[in-house]
This record gives structure tokens, sequence and C-alpha cells, in this order.
């Protein structure tokens, strides 16, 4: 895979190359390591039938083989959930990271555009529980996106968005690197 375009929000990327350059280098590293040559995937969809697209899924399993070789590892808060003037607990719940060193939280988001702002809002947990100094988010670039499933997003849409709240959401530093085959 190689990135094409990356973006930093509230100095994230300034954050990786002050503080944490060899997390960043190891994150650039997992990224060039992965490699997709075939579109293993056929689709059902109504509109792009029969079409070899590539597989999120062989996507996600690769980028998680090269972070997990490279020692990072799955950040979890499990919690019970109470809430003010109501009697349910509803044990178990709890907030996860795919990938952590230190205090870089990592997340590889193939899926539905609502599960890139979820990320957002996990490092925004992570980062209020002073268990992160900042979030990477990796995502399919739109050139990407439409050679996948039509559930897909792409980064630019979540790039977009983050400009347009401005420093209001998410109040995390994160960078952005949107990523081709």
């Amino acid at each position: 895979m190689r990135k094409v375009y990356e973006y930093s929000h509230l100095g994230g990327r300034q954050i990786l190359q002050v503080d944490y350059p060899r997390i960043e280098a190891e994150i650039d590293a997992v990224i060039e390591a992965v490699r997709i040559t075939e579109r293993g995937k056929v689709s059902k969809e109504k509109t792009k039938r029969g079409k070899r697209l590539y597989s999120p899924k062989e996507m996600n399993g690769r980028f998680k083989e090269e972070f997990r070789a490279r020692g990072f590892v799955e950040l979890r808060d499990s919690y019970t959930i109470e809430i003010p003037n109501h009697d349910a607990k509803i044990p178990g719940a709890y907030k996860q990271i795919d990938f952590v060193k230190e205090k870089v939280l990592v997340e590889v988001q193939f899926g539905k555009y609502a599960f890139m702002f979820y990320d957002m809002a996990k490092f925004q947990y992570f980062f209020n529980e002073s268990q992160a100094d900042v979030g990477v988010e990796i995502v399919p670039c739109h050139g990407l996106h439409k050679e996948m499933s039509s559930g897909v997003s792409y980064g630019e849409q979540l790039v977009y968005d983050i400009e347009r709240l401005k420093r209001h959401f998410p109040a995390v530093p994160v960078k952005v690197i949107l990523i081709d085959v």
C-alpha cells in the first residue's frame, strides 16, 4: 500500500514527528509492507455484480499481521454502563483500539463512514483518560474506495468533515492517512 495524502488535526503529525518519530516510521513501514496484488472478492452487489474488488477483510488481516509483528497491541477499557436517574446497570461494555504503542493509537478503517467517525470518538475517549497523546486513522482514498464494496467509505470525506468541525471535534490530535494500492 502507499500513502497518497496526510492530514494533521490539532498538531497530530507534529506530535508524531517530535515525540514519537520511531513509531511514526513503524506506521509508515506497515503501510509500505502491506501488499495487495489481487482483487480477491467477487461482488454480489447489484451495481458491481461479478466485478473483482479489493477485500477489506484481507487488507485488515494484512495490517493486523504487520502491526502485531512490530509490537503494537490492542487497548481495551471495560466498564459497566450506568446513567443518571436510570436503574439499569449494563456490565461488559468496552471501548477498544486495534493498535497501540506507547501513547499512539492507530485504527485502520475499511468500513462504513460511521465507523471512521466513531474512531475519532474512541481517540477522544482514550485521550480524555490520559491513555493517548495522538491518534492515527488509516483509511482508503476515494480511488481505492471505488474498487471496494459499496459500504466502504473514503478518507477525503472524513478530512472534509473534520475541517468543517474545526477544533470542536475531535478535540484530540489526530493524523489521518489516506492510502491506495
